[in-house]
């Protein structure tokens, strides 16, 4: 008896923190007058990314998918001539399980008409600083007994150096595949100890959605944020060239058919919402579970949610 109820108490304080949570990021952006949208989880394109995988859904008008993320949707809203939007919503990616990865989860993605990269890290930062107060009553936490201030700057550090600092590689000398491997087992882990770091400048080939950097073409302006090596988000100032998004789309198409993955048809809503003018903006994407592990100090993503995967 003692222990069943230790455990309920344990999850009631785990949903009341994510409920706490879910109010403070809505609290966030009614402060600065961001729309919140809610946009279709079923859809025909769920993304062409390479490395994400979609739940395909049978229906008899053609191929159907879980949406693993609103991103191409509130881009449409964008060119519609909305100038700052919120959503959080429930995505679905495939063959992610783990510490740090369930295939439902929740995502809450922003985008601001006009707003630059550097703008929405600092943006970005408000808003972790304020779910962190709201829920824990500190901007400082505690991830897996390591010390953690929340409250920016957050230091900013380019892939590239990154990957010298931490690695014995030549970034240049590594294929895109190469490199996303290098990060992902030997610099990530490493990131964000003491504070979240931002990795900036992104090999264009590993930023599909993001717009060249002016002082470099060869990369995007694509910014991830680390705390105690947990990716917490994922963002861009957003490419708006309709031709060039078609050719990357394109070359991502191939990639994945090569890789005998599917290809879902490509999102003629979205390039033509491009095509009829989207204005500057950026955005990002911050998986909402993870914000919750790094402000409860909790070690797993199951332990952040009302019913875990597993047991679903």
């Amino acid at each position: 008896g003692d222990v069943r109820r230790v455990l309920r108490d344990a999850l009631g304080r785990r949903l009341a923190a994510r409920a706490d949570a879910l109010r403070a990021v809505r609290a966030f952006f009614d402060a600065r007058g961001s729309l919140e949208v809610e946009t279709p989880t079923v859809v025909t394109n769920p993304g062409m990314d390479v490395h994400l995988d979609a739940f395909a859904l049978a229906d008899v008008r053609g191929p159907r998918y879980l949406s693993t993320s609103p991103e191409y949707a509130m881009k449409r809203l964008l060119a519609s001539g909305f100038t700052r939007l919120h959503q959080l919503v429930r995505s679905y990616r495939r063959d992610e399980a783990g510490a740090l990865h369930q295939p439902e989860f929740t995502l809450l993605e922003w985008y601001e008409v006009g707003a630059t990269a550097a703008a929405m890290r600092a943006e970005t930062e408000a808003l972790v600083t304020h779910v962190a107060r709201t829920v824990h009553g500190s901007s400082r936490v505690e991830v897996d007994g390591t010390p953690l201030e929340l409250e920016g700057p957050w230091p900013v550090t380019t892939v590239f150096d990154a990957v010298r600092r931490h690695t014995r590689h030549d970034p240049r000398a590594l294929s895109p595949d190469e490199l996303l491997e290098v990060l992902g087992l030997e610099v990530q882990p490493a990131l964000g100890r003491g504070r979240p770091e931002w990795l900036v400048d992104w090999p264009i080939q590993l930023a599909s959605l993001a717009r060249p950097c002016p002082h470099d073409p060869g990369v995007a302006e694509r910014f991830e944020a680390y705390a105690c090596g947990i990716e917490l988000c994922n963002g861009f100032a957003e490419l708006t060239d309709p031709v060039e998004q078609r050719r990357r789309f394109q070359s991502d198409a191939a990639t994945r058919r090569a890789l005998g993955k599917a290809v879902p048809p490509m999102d003629e809503h979205f390039l033509t919402a491009l095509e009829d003018g989207m204005p500057d903006a950026a955005g990002n994407a911050l998986g909402f579970e993870r914000l919750l592990m790094v402000v409860t100090g909790a070690a797993r993503i199951d332990q952040v949610v009302a019913i875990p995967h597993t047991r679903a």
